[in-house]
């Protein structure tokens, strides 16, 4: 999707046609469809959509994590510095798994086992990628848990003695342990009140440049992106519909979509007695209409966008938009 001629060298993760479903005994579910993205190192690319999007099997896909059964990766290439990481065996994804790509998960509360000191769960990610002893593995735990805010003489406790936001940054503290390449983010701040948000985002904004990680960012709420993220790929019904940096999406968004998401978030300097809404709901991922998925909620769609599956095309330089009226539409006001 990125520029073809792009510096291969610059690029950690490149993922081509990736197709994922999830067969069961109602159906085949459409989870991610033909989706193609890039992150260069050091990047941090938000991915946004709706819940059932398909912005946690994409991450499931990147970490070898997708349940089988019923979950099947049906076609395409996940590239990670330079190697298919779907042509890897369970014992090689094991050694990539924490070691090259980390992944924090939704909840916290879930993440952590309730009977291991905080300490041991570190030190347990720790042993498995790097030669240290068991003692070395906790000192080293001991000063994760400090670089992520916690005090050490708290390295003995166990989980249910943190609240929400300490527990995060212990998952954080693990995310981070090896030093991974990659870290994806799954709505790290999901069951967090809005002070602790700020606090656990702007640490692992912190952490992120101290680490110089790439980052990949799942979330719903454009505010994050916005705050943290170099580059922002809007995902709709499994399919990225729309990509670009950062300033070029939020100050010329393209796609239908992504301008009904930003039409919904209220502005405080507009005085509306309602929101607007993207009118409809998500298609039903085991039913998903022909064409473009979007089709039946745009209020621009033709004839054609209920036939044919549009393709990424680069309106502007480096803004990527499936739609193609959208682009017969610039191209005609830029005289082309």
């Amino acid at each position: 999707m990125e520029q073809a001629n792009r510096n291969e060298r610059d690029l950690l993760l490149d993922i081509r046609d990736l197709t994922i479903q999830y067969r069961t005994d109602n159906g085949v579910v459409h989870a991610v469809g033909g989706l193609n993205l890039q992150l260069g190192r050091g990047e941090s690319l938000g991915l946004v959509g709706e819940t059932g999007a398909g912005k946690t099997t994409t991450a499931l896909g990147i970490m070898g994590l997708i349940p089988s059964p019923p979950g099947v990766v049906t076609s395409g290439q996940i590239f990670f510095e330079g190697e298919d990481l779907l042509t890897k065996s369970e014992t090689e994804m094991r050694d990539v798994r924490g070691g090259k790509i980390a992944m924090i998960f939704q909840d916290p509360m879930t993440s952590l086992n309730p009977v291991m000191t905080v300490d041991r769960q570190i030190a347990e990610m720790i042993r498995l990628h790097r030669n240290v002893s068991d003692a070395e593995s906790l000192t080293l735990a001991g000063d994760m848990l400090e670089l992520v805010g916690i005090r050490r003489e708290r390295m003995h406790d166990y989980p249910h003695q943190f609240s929400g936001g300490m527990k995060q940054r212990v998952v954080i503290a693990i995310a981070l342990a090896c030093d991974p390449g990659l870290l994806i983010a799954d709505e790290p701040t999901t069951a967090l009140d809005v002070t602790i948000q700020a606090q656990v985002l702007e640490l692992m904004k912190r952490l992120k440049i101290q680490f110089n990680a790439s980052m990949i960012l799942i979330t719903h709420d454009l505010g994050i992106v916005a705050d943290i993220c170099d580059k922002v790929a809007i995902m709709y019904a499994g399919r990225v519909v729309e990509y670009a940096d950062k300033r070029a999406l939020y100050t010329h968004p393209l796609h239908p979509y992504t301008i009904g998401l930003f039409n919904s978030v209220p502005d405080l300097d507009e005085d509306r007695e309602e929101l607007a809404v993207i009118p409809g709901l998500m298609p039903d991922p085991m039913d998903l209409p022909t064409g473009c998925t979007f089709h039946p909620r745009c209020e621009m769609a033709v004839e054609d966008c209920a036939k044919l599956r549009p393709e990424m095309a680069e309106l502007e330089p480096g803004h990527f938009v499936a739609c193609p009226v959208r682009a017969r539409m610039l191209g005609a006001a830029q005289g082309r």
